[in-house]
């Protein structure tokens, strides 16, 4: 059975918002991270930081076009992923919480695509998008754990 308008929006809402978690939880890591094996996580969180906030824009916009409105800071749902630890040298522990993140990405995104197939295409077609973006992150990521953990 084809996701009704609605459970479309509420859908992306929840992209939405983990879109500007991941923005918040990369920016801050991408500052916070101390010592020399940091510096290319670092770099690549920063980098990750304006391509998160595309996607928010993108599914905010996706949201409107549907009929929905857009939430505002007091309606977006934050806390649903690893935060950002205070130990400012734990590079594997924030690579990790990346890979979370990038799979419970990618996991909503496949849901999103399987709730529109054969009803709304233009959804369908930004979240395929999206979830090319996020399983790029993935792999980059899994391949920084490779590297740490020496396997």
């Amino acid at each position: 059975m084809a996701a009704t308008k609605e459970n479309v929006i509420e859908l992306l809402t929840i992209a939405y918002s983990m879109e500007l978690e991941t923005v918040l939880n990369y920016l801050a890591n991408s500052v916070n991270l101390d010592g020399v094996r940091a510096e290319e996580i670092k770099k690549s969180l920063a980098a990750d930081v304006n391509e998160e906030i595309m996607h928010a824009q993108q599914l905010g916009q996706r949201i409107k076009q549907l009929g929905g409105l857009v939430p505002g800071s007091a309606a977006v749902k934050l806390g649903q992923q690893i935060q950002p630890s205070d130990n400012t040298t734990d590079v594997v522990g924030v690579i990790k919480a990346v890979i979370d993140a990038e799979e419970q990405a990618c996991a909503h995104y496949k849901k999103v695509i399987r709730a529109t197939d054969g009803e709304d295409y233009v959804t369908q077609d930004l979240c395929i998008r999206l979830l090319a973006d996020e399983e790029e992150h993935l792999i980059l990521f899994r391949g920084f754990l490779k590297e740490y953990e020496g396997n």
